[in-house]
């Protein structure tokens, strides 16, 4: 039998605000969180923009000495949990550490050490190069310095399928404890890779917004103008927890998971079908795990980067899903606000969507003033909205033909 499984904490790193709660108002607020990077020089950079985290302190969250041997992927992925399970307000004990597992991913991992460690290498030899590079750079940190730092010896792995990771995370997680391996998960992801390397990348590849001189209004999924998407950073965990495991403790309850879909492609490194066939069969497993029909519901949390291809893919098999009711439920996508944060954006956009069902209040699509005609839905253009929402969703596809796609529902005692 499937346990229920309900989510009971969240914590958020974004350029939006490092604060579950401050990434929630500004949401609700239409606030843009894209500015011109300051990292590092960006003059030579056809994209000058992204969404950085500003006024992080790992020192607030581990300690001076660990915070230097620890990529600042993995320190937003720490600073997360704890703050999640501060919300949660669940202690690990001895007694239940067991039984609390960590499931956090990571789209790229340790870019920044990989590329410091490389100047190291080439200035001054292999000598010189940190012990610690290895262990800094790995993508699975994330979940293995969380579950160190917490005490958390349940189940712990990590996903790596590049911008869906953060939802493959939190479903693998999902279905941990539904089938009784876990009774508490730690779950979400995690990047930083607003590193010259990582821009240049994807500015070759002609993928980022150029959008320099409006960086709030780079991000603009559906919209006509769109040129492409925007990079951003951070981390978004949630508290996973067996409904009963909650009770008994009087937890605070958010919402409920009640299906996890996935699926590839098949089709090509970077772009996803025309028709968005691989995405659908994605939704289509994710209701079918759930147990119910697409009318049942009212939200999608749009994968909706701002790519011209991207967003019709996912128009089509949204239609392909859910029929006339397309035209019926609503879709927004909070990247339009956040950027997209990679291996994280699951985590985040899961936490955007538990709160949308836990107010019934949906985040908009902001910068959506020349609809793409090919984008025809209604993505809650500009202006939060209040809703009577019962079930939504949040759908996350990344490179290599990778699907993901969760169920979530307004929690019900």
């Amino acid at each position: 039998m499937k346990r229920r499984v309900v989510i009971t904490g969240v914590g958020v790193i974004s350029s939006l605000g490092n604060d579950a709660a401050v990434f929630w108002n500004h949401l609700l607020e239409g606030k843009s969180g894209i500015d011109k990077i300051t990292s590092f020089d960006v003059s030579d950079y056809p994209t000058q923009i992204a969404g950085e985290v500003k006024d992080f302190d790992p020192e607030a969250y581990m300690d001076k000495k660990d915070a230097r041997r620890t990529d600042r992927f993995a320190q937003f992925a720490l600073a997360a949990s704890k703050m999640a399970l501060q919300n949660a307000k669940l202690e690990i004990t001895p007694e239940i550490a067991p039984r609390v597992g960590v499931y956090i991913g990571s789209g790229i991992g340790g870019l920044a050490t990989w590329e410091d460690q490389h100047t190291v290498l080439m200035e001054k030899g292999p000598r010189r190069v940190s012990p610690f590079f290895i262990p800094m750079m790995i993508a699975n940190m994330a979940a293995g310095l969380v579950s160190i730092e917490t005490g958390a010896k349940g189940p712990t792995s990590s996903a790596m399928t590049a911008c869906a990771t953060g939802t493959n995370a939190i479903g693998d997680a999902f279905k941990l404890i539904q089938y009784g391996k876990a009774d508490v998960m730690i779950t979400g992801g995690a990047e930083a890779t607003i590193r010259p390397m990582a821009i240049a990348g994807f500015c070759s590849a002609k993928a980022m917004s150029t959008r320099n001189d409006e960086p709030q209004k780079a991000s603009r999924p559906f919209d006509q103008d769109r040129d492409g998407f925007v990079m951003s950073e951070g981390s978004g965990v949630l508290v996973l927890e067996e409904y009963e495991h909650a009770v008994g403790r009087g937890a605070t309850i958010i919402a409920e998971v009640i299906g996890y879909g996935l699926s590839g492609d098949a089709f090509h490194i970077t772009a996803p079908p025309e028709n968005g066939e691989g995405a659908a069969r994605c939704m289509q497993d994710a209701l079918n795990d759930a147990g119910i029909r697409p009318e049942d519901v009212g939200y999608i949390n749009a994968h909706g980067t701002s790519t011209d291809i991207g967003d019709i893919a996912e128009t089509r098999a949204i239609k392909t899903v859910f029929g006339d009711h397309a035209y019926k439920l609503a879709v927004s996508s909070t990247k339009s606000m956040t950027g997209h944060l990679l291996g994280a954006t699951g985590g985040v956009e899961a936490i955007a969507t538990a709160f949308a069902l836990r107010d019934q209040i949906l985040p908009p699509t902001i910068n959506l003033e020349h609809p793409d005609p090919e984008c025809d839905l209604d993505y809650v253009p500009n202006q939060a909205r209040r809703a009577d929402v019962k079930v939504a969703i949040s759908n996350t596809f990344g490179f290599g033909g990778h699907n993901a796609t969760i169920v979530l529902k307004r929690f019900e005692a």
